[in-house]
């Protein structure tokens, strides 16, 4: 297996393991050499109610040039936060760039979940998120930006298979090659949805929830799964193995006493 290496373009929480900081660990045990880009600089998870978070949007656009003289190439790029509209610009201007040059784009537009959007998330990261998706070979929102991205109503109680099927078609149009949709409810069972655009091919992927809340497990989730997906394996094997990770990390870990800092990752990447 030949290994690939990958940027990150994604917040940097400086506690709690959630974005880049959960991303990297997993991506370098995986045996991929992994760089990053931080979209904004967080103090700490936002789950702590208290934050301070810089926009780091200025320095990205001193970085692009300065890597382009120097001739760095990634073989692939996973986006995360986008901090603003001119950042989402500039990025996703980057990746277009990368992307005729054979890199695959990645992207998890971060922007809510259980029906509603995190601090701070405006109708302009909206937009901004929607024009990452449109440089993607692969976007895997959630089921609540996935009703943003596209204009739906989120239903709590979840959606049917043509509903879902639905959805995935939509975000094709906004321009991702392949799409998944994580944490949707499909007929009563919490699943992940997704659409190959390689194999053409429709699936469902069930799963099981544990009642606990940790922030940063979709990070997680897209980590591990970029991880196979790197080894050249299919899609839904790769999103299936990325479901029975997440899960693991979740059970080991569904007594910890603070929560809101995420799953100590080091101690567990051995079961990945």
């Amino acid at each position: 297996m030949s290994n690939k290496q990958i940027l990150l373009i994604n917040d940097m929480a400086g506690y709690g393991k959630v974005a880049t900081a959960a991303m990297l660990p997993i991506l370098s045990y995986f045996g991929h050499p992994t760089y990053n880009l931080p979209t904004a600089l967080v103090s700490n998870t936002l789950d702590y109610g208290k934050f301070n978070i810089l926009d780091t949007t200025d320095y990205i656009k001193g970085v692009f040039p300065v890597w382009k003289e120097l001739g760095f190439r990634f073989d692939a790029i996973a986006t995360g936060f986008i901090a603003s509209e001119r950042q989402a610009a500039i990025v996703s201007k980057y990746c277009l760039e990368q992307a005729a040059n054979g890199t695959t784009i990645f992207v998890d537009p971060i922007m809510g979940d259980e029906g509603k959007l995190y601090n701070g998330v405006t109708p302009a990261t909206i937009k901004s998120m929607r024009e990452m998706l449109s440089v993607a070979h692969l976007c895997y929102p959630n089921y609540t930006e996935a009703c943003y991205l596209t204009g739906r109503e989120y239903n709590p109680e979840g959606v049917t298979k043509e509903v879902a099927k639905s959805l995935l078609d939509h975000l094709r149009k906004i321009g991702s090659k392949s799409v998944l949709i994580t944490s949707i409810p499909v007929d009563g069972q919490p699943s992940v949805v997704g659409y190959n655009h390689t194999t053409e091919e429709y699936f469902q992927l069930p799963y099981t929830e544990i009642p606990v809340h940790f922030p940063g497990t979709g990070d997680m989730f897209s980590a591990i799964l970029i991880g196979h997906l790197l080894y050249d394996e299919p899609l839904k094997d790769s999103t299936q193995k990325a479901m029975d990770g997440v899960y693991k990390l979740i059970d080991l870990n569904k007594e910890n006493q603070d929560k809101n800092r995420g799953i100590p990752l080091e101690k567990y990447l051995n079961i990945l």
